[in-house]
């Protein structure tokens, strides 16, 4: 008689429900597995064999047949294991099907009859939750994680005796997970880098606040050893904490990709990915037969940091274009597409031609005007286009670099501004689907960003004087927008519109002159 036990699989960050099909026939002794299994799946024959027979259980002598339905879909992973010998041990009487009915298993198994942990359990268990399924077993290490999902019951389990004992004589507690406890942990909300032991470059400091509480991109530009990075590797501690709908959805990116550690199942930072130019473009944006999140979706809700951003392929650039307008990447393969969410902060840093000096007050630039151009010619037009802040750093002076004493205002001064403005703009933006400035369509610019005749002037003026595009013209009045928030300003005023133009005006292009 064909028994069914219910399991899941995931593509991209979706989930849905499988159901392992078992069944005895009177053959010679073997076992096969279809329903578009891959390899890993195909493999659970052996490790689920040596599983039964090293828990003392007993392993048919006849041939076994597995059906993963729906069949028309490709099964990935070692998930499968457990719900496959749950089958078996049902066909064995050891257990029966009206105990396991409300029940889906996930799990890979040892061939000592272990549970091993599997990346992608929390999508796998939201999606089964939204199928209906009340509980679900899941391998010991991913129980923290599974139990984020609230309306399920989730059991953690370490061999597959402990399942069977949880139907027939000794029930697994149940994991209880608080969520709120994780989000306002001290791992948290400590960082490594402050702004406060950053000397000088006040105005780098300044357009990072903008980008971090509107959600801008931004570009630094200058000679080696002004600050740059140490300014990027100080930015994650500006960002504001996460809500719960974000983490939750960044858990679901990281546990697809197998980032997440028993002890730490949740996502409690905003992230912060820094690449290095030997990277490929299907490592930044995603790819492989089964499509995985890249660095782009990895850094979702955050900032991806490209230093040294000239040295990167220009290919590898281009491919960012699509993502930084979008929010979003499609991976599309022969069988199927997959879309992940890609909204994050691309922060670039860079100097200005190859020596690193062109501009600089102290050394001269040995570079020729061929060199420079060429260097620059790297990074595209519609690329810098959309990147919003573009700023000059400069060399530190002799009195900035003597300076022992630290910043009078550290990142949580400037976090507070910065929570403060992003909560205006999900207040003001909480009817129109989006979270910050930065999102913001030609159509909504024109309803939330209007100008009084004064700003309207000095827009005639800039337009004119620098020939704007319609993007640049747009992307200035996001920056304005978002500095009348950290003034807690309804209105975008001369002033605000002003500093926007101090901020947009620099293109790297002009460097030097």
């Amino acid at each position: 008689m064909v028994n069914r036990v219910k399991s899941g699989s995931v593509i991209g960050l979706n989930a849905y429900e499988v159901s392992v099909e078992t069944d005895i026939i009177n053959s010679l002794p073997a076992m096969s597995v279809v329903g578009l299994p891959d390899v890993a799946v195909n493999e659970a024959r052996d490790r689920v064999k040596s599983a039964i027979k090293n828990s003392n259980f007993t392993f048919p002598s006849r041939k076994i047949v597995v059906n993963l339905a729906p069949a028309d879909l490709k099964k990935n992973g070692t998930g499968f294991d457990l719900p496959i010998a749950i089958g078996i041990l049902i066909e064995e009487e050891v257990l029966t099907s009206d105990q396991v009915k409300d029940y889906a298993f996930i799990g890979e198994l040892a061939l000592d009859g272990m549970i091993r942990a599997v990346s992608g359990v929390l999508p796998l268990v939201l999606g089964l939750k939204e199928q209906g399924i009340k509980n679900v077993i899941v391998p010991y290490e991913n129980a923290k994680e599974a139990g984020l999902i609230e309306g399920i019951n989730v059991y953690g389990a370490k061999y597959l005796s402990e399942v069977v004992a949880h139907f027939t004589d000794t029930p697994i507690a149940k994991t209880e997970i608080d969520v709120s406890a994780y989000l306002t942990s001290e791992s948290a909300i400590e960082y490594t880098y402050d702004f406060k032991d950053v000397k000088g470059q006040q105005k780098a400091k300044k357009a990072l606040e903008i980008a971090a509480a509107g959600g801008h991109n931004v570009l630094m530009v200058g000679s080696p050893g002004s600050g740059k990075t140490m300014m990027a590797k100080c930015f994650p501690s500006i960002l504001p904490p996460l809500e719960l709908e974000e983490a939750l959805e960044l858990t679901k990116i990281y546990s697809v990709s197998g980032l997440l550690t028993p002890d730490e199942p949740l996502v409690t930072k905003r992230p912060f990915r820094i690449i290095h130019h030997s990277a490929s473009a299907n490592g930044i944006i995603g790819g492989g037969s089964n499509p995985k999140p890249g660095e782009i979706t990895l850094a979702h809700r955050g900032a991806l940091f490209l230093d040294e951003m000239v040295e990167f392929p220009r290919q590898v650039l281009e491919v960012l274009r699509q993502p930084l307008e979008d929010g979003e990447i499609t991976i599309s393969r022969a069988s199927h597409s997959v879309k992940y969410p890609a909204k994050f902060i691309l922060i670039g840093a860079m100097n200005p031609c190859p020596c690193g000096f062109l501009g600089d007050k102290e050394k001269q630039c040995t570079c020729s005007d061929f060199q420079i151009n060429r260097y620059i010619s790297k990074l595209s037009g519609p690329l810098l286009d959309r990147i919003d802040l573009q700023i000059d750093v400069p060399r530190l002076t002799p009195a900035e670099l003597l300076n022992s004493e630290p910043s009078k205002e550290s990142s949580s001064d400037i976090r507070k501004r910065v929570i403060n403005a992003r909560n205006i703009q999900l207040e003001r933006y909480k009817d129109e689907k989006i979270l910050t400035n930065s999102e913001l369509t030609s159509k909504l610019i024109k309803k939330y960003c209007q100008l009084d005749s004064q700003s309207q002037e000095i827009m005639k003026s800039a337009i004119v004087k620098y020939q704007l595009s319609g993007r640049r013209y747009d992307r200035i009045l996001k920056i304005a927008r978002t500095i009348a928030d950290l003034d807690s300003s309804k209105e975008i005023s001369a002033i605000h519109l002003t500093q926007a133009l101090q901020f947009r005006m620099f293109q790297i292009e002009d460097y030097g002159k």
